[in-house]
Protein backbone atom coordinates (compact mmCIF):
# COMPACT_ATOMS: atom_id res chain seq x y z
CA UNK A 1 0.00 0.00 0.00
CA UNK A 2 1.32 3.39 -1.17
CA UNK A 3 1.53 6.32 1.78
CA UNK A 4 0.29 9.77 1.16
CA UNK A 5 2.40 11.90 2.57
CA UNK A 6 1.42 15.68 2.95
CA UNK A 7 4.83 17.87 3.31
CA UNK A 8 4.63 21.53 4.04
CA UNK A 9 6.97 24.27 4.86
CA UNK A 10 5.94 27.26 7.30
CA UNK A 11 6.93 30.09 8.76
CA UNK A 12 7.43 29.55 12.72
CA UNK A 13 4.20 31.65 13.01
CA UNK A 14 2.11 29.00 10.90
CA UNK A 15 1.97 30.52 7.72
CA UNK A 16 2.69 29.05 4.31
CA UNK A 17 4.34 31.59 1.86
CA UNK A 18 7.56 30.13 -0.41
CA UNK A 19 8.18 33.48 -1.19
CA UNK A 20 9.43 34.43 2.41
CA UNK A 21 11.31 31.65 3.16
CA UNK A 22 14.72 30.63 1.60
CA UNK A 23 15.46 27.25 1.15
CA UNK A 24 18.85 25.79 0.77
CA UNK A 25 20.77 23.24 -0.60
CA UNK A 26 20.02 21.02 2.34
CA UNK A 27 16.63 21.94 1.87
CA UNK A 28 16.36 21.02 -2.03
CA UNK A 29 18.32 17.64 -1.12
CA UNK A 30 15.76 16.72 1.73
CA UNK A 31 12.82 17.53 -1.49
CA UNK A 32 14.84 15.58 -4.02
CA UNK A 33 14.89 12.35 -1.40
CA UNK A 34 11.47 12.77 -0.53
CA UNK A 35 9.98 13.27 -3.84
CA UNK A 36 12.38 10.46 -5.40
CA UNK A 37 10.24 8.01 -3.13
CA UNK A 38 6.74 9.20 -4.61
CA UNK A 39 6.00 8.99 -8.38
CA UNK A 40 2.51 11.09 -8.16
CA UNK A 41 2.26 14.70 -6.77
CA UNK A 42 -1.50 15.94 -5.82
CA UNK A 43 -0.95 19.52 -6.74
CA UNK A 44 -3.97 22.34 -6.17
CA UNK A 45 -3.83 24.98 -9.21
CA UNK A 46 -2.08 27.59 -7.00
CA UNK A 47 0.54 25.22 -6.10
CA UNK A 48 1.24 23.29 -9.38
CA UNK A 49 1.72 27.27 -11.42
CA UNK A 50 4.21 27.99 -8.35
CA UNK A 51 6.23 24.61 -8.91
CA UNK A 52 6.07 24.95 -12.93
CA UNK A 53 8.95 27.36 -12.35
CA UNK A 54 11.14 24.30 -11.82
CA UNK A 55 10.71 23.17 -15.93
CA UNK A 56 12.55 25.93 -16.59
CA UNK A 57 15.28 24.92 -14.35
CA UNK A 58 15.63 21.56 -16.30
CA UNK A 59 15.67 22.95 -19.11
CA UNK A 60 18.21 26.22 -17.98
CA UNK A 61 19.66 24.56 -15.35
CA UNK A 62 22.12 26.88 -12.54
CA UNK A 63 25.10 25.06 -11.84
CA UNK A 64 24.07 24.73 -7.95
CA UNK A 65 23.43 20.69 -8.27
CA UNK A 66 20.97 20.64 -5.23
CA UNK A 67 18.88 23.16 -6.80
CA UNK A 68 18.86 21.03 -10.47
CA UNK A 69 18.53 18.03 -9.17
CA UNK A 70 14.80 19.03 -7.11
CA UNK A 71 14.10 20.67 -10.83
CA UNK A 72 14.99 16.77 -12.43
CA UNK A 73 13.17 15.03 -10.32
CA UNK A 74 10.03 16.81 -9.81
CA UNK A 75 9.92 17.18 -13.58
CA UNK A 76 10.12 13.36 -13.85
CA UNK A 77 6.71 12.91 -11.37
CA UNK A 78 3.51 12.15 -12.80
CA UNK A 79 0.99 15.14 -11.42
CA UNK A 80 -2.61 15.36 -10.33
CA UNK A 81 -3.73 19.16 -10.56
CA UNK A 82 -6.96 20.10 -8.82
CA UNK A 83 -8.53 22.89 -10.36
CA UNK A 84 -11.81 24.28 -11.20
CA UNK A 85 -10.26 27.59 -13.53
CA UNK A 86 -7.57 25.92 -15.28
CA UNK A 87 -8.50 24.71 -19.05
CA UNK A 88 -5.51 22.61 -19.30
CA UNK A 89 -2.03 21.71 -18.09
CA UNK A 90 0.85 20.95 -19.91
CA UNK A 91 3.71 19.67 -18.11
CA UNK A 92 4.07 16.27 -18.98
CA UNK A 93 2.70 13.29 -16.90
CA UNK A 94 0.53 16.39 -15.72
CA UNK A 95 -3.13 15.53 -15.38
CA UNK A 96 -6.38 17.52 -15.28
CA UNK A 97 -9.08 17.06 -12.15
CA UNK A 98 -12.13 19.45 -11.06
CA UNK A 99 -13.13 17.54 -7.99
CA UNK A 100 -11.35 15.30 -5.39
CA UNK A 101 -12.58 11.53 -5.76
CA UNK A 102 -11.67 10.12 -2.49
CA UNK A 103 -12.39 6.98 -3.57
CA UNK A 104 -10.15 7.56 -6.55
CA UNK A 105 -7.37 8.44 -4.14
CA UNK A 106 -8.19 5.64 -2.08
CA UNK A 107 -7.82 3.77 -4.83
CA UNK A 108 -3.95 5.08 -6.08
CA UNK A 109 -3.40 4.29 -2.06
CA UNK A 110 -4.19 0.35 -2.72
CA UNK A 111 -2.05 0.45 -5.93
CA UNK A 112 1.71 -0.60 -6.67
CA UNK A 113 4.08 1.83 -6.77
CA UNK A 114 6.08 4.77 -4.81
CA UNK A 115 4.23 7.20 -2.28
CA UNK A 116 2.01 9.75 -3.10
CA UNK A 117 3.19 13.21 -2.13
CA UNK A 118 1.20 16.33 -1.55
CA UNK A 119 2.21 19.62 -1.17
CA UNK A 120 -0.39 21.92 -1.88
CA UNK A 121 -2.14 23.94 1.25
CA UNK A 122 -5.49 23.83 0.81
CA UNK A 123 -5.15 20.10 -1.05
CA UNK A 124 -3.54 18.66 2.17
CA UNK A 125 -6.26 20.22 4.84
CA UNK A 126 -9.12 18.73 2.21
CA UNK A 127 -7.42 15.47 2.07
CA UNK A 128 -6.86 15.38 6.07
CA UNK A 129 -10.39 16.59 6.09
CA UNK A 130 -11.06 13.05 4.25
CA UNK A 131 -8.92 11.04 6.46
CA UNK A 132 -6.40 10.16 3.95
CA UNK A 133 -3.30 11.78 4.40
CA UNK A 134 -0.91 9.13 6.03
CA UNK A 135 2.22 11.14 7.36
CA UNK A 136 2.63 14.75 7.55
CA UNK A 137 5.70 16.08 7.17
CA UNK A 138 6.09 20.06 8.39
CA UNK A 139 9.16 22.02 7.39
CA UNK A 140 9.18 24.56 10.34
CA UNK A 141 11.16 27.74 9.04
CA UNK A 142 13.01 30.22 11.82
CA UNK A 143 11.10 33.02 10.02
CA UNK A 144 8.27 35.11 11.40
CA UNK A 145 5.93 36.93 9.25
CA UNK A 146 2.99 37.91 11.07
CA UNK A 147 0.04 37.45 8.58
CA UNK A 148 -0.23 35.06 5.73
CA UNK A 149 -2.35 31.91 4.77
CA UNK A 150 -2.29 29.59 7.89
CA UNK A 151 -2.27 25.95 6.71
CA UNK A 152 -4.78 24.62 9.12
CA UNK A 153 -7.67 27.04 9.43
CA UNK A 154 -10.35 25.01 7.67
CA UNK A 155 -9.72 21.55 9.56
CA UNK A 156 -13.12 20.79 10.37
CA UNK A 157 -12.85 18.47 13.34
CA UNK A 158 -9.82 17.73 15.76
CA UNK A 159 -6.99 15.82 14.23
CA UNK A 160 -4.50 14.00 16.53
CA UNK A 161 -1.13 13.22 15.42
CA UNK A 162 1.83 11.36 16.91
CA UNK A 163 5.37 12.38 16.33
CA UNK A 164 7.45 10.35 14.47
CA UNK A 165 10.48 12.40 14.27
CA UNK A 166 12.12 15.61 14.26
CA UNK A 167 15.04 16.24 11.70
CA UNK A 168 17.24 19.56 12.39
CA UNK A 169 18.57 21.03 9.62
CA UNK A 170 21.91 23.53 9.70
CA UNK A 171 19.53 26.60 8.22
CA UNK A 172 17.76 26.26 11.78
CA UNK A 173 15.18 24.28 10.31
CA UNK A 174 13.22 21.90 11.77
CA UNK A 175 11.11 18.99 10.01
CA UNK A 176 8.16 17.78 12.17
CA UNK A 177 7.15 13.73 10.79
CA UNK A 178 3.40 12.93 12.33
CA UNK A 179 1.00 10.49 11.29
CA UNK A 180 -2.89 10.47 12.18
CA UNK A 181 -3.26 8.53 15.43
CA UNK A 182 -6.68 7.69 13.48
CA UNK A 183 -7.48 7.50 9.90
CA UNK A 184 -11.58 8.79 9.75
Amino acid sequence: MRKLIAAMNMTLDGFCDHTVMSADDEIHEHYAKLLRGADTLLYGRVTYQLMEYWRGIVENPTGNKATDDFARVIDGCSKIVYSRTLESVDWKGAELRREIDADEIRELQRGSGKDLFVGSPSLIVALMNLGLVDELQLGIQPTIVGEGLALFKDITERIDLKLLRTRTFDCGAVFHYYEPTVNR
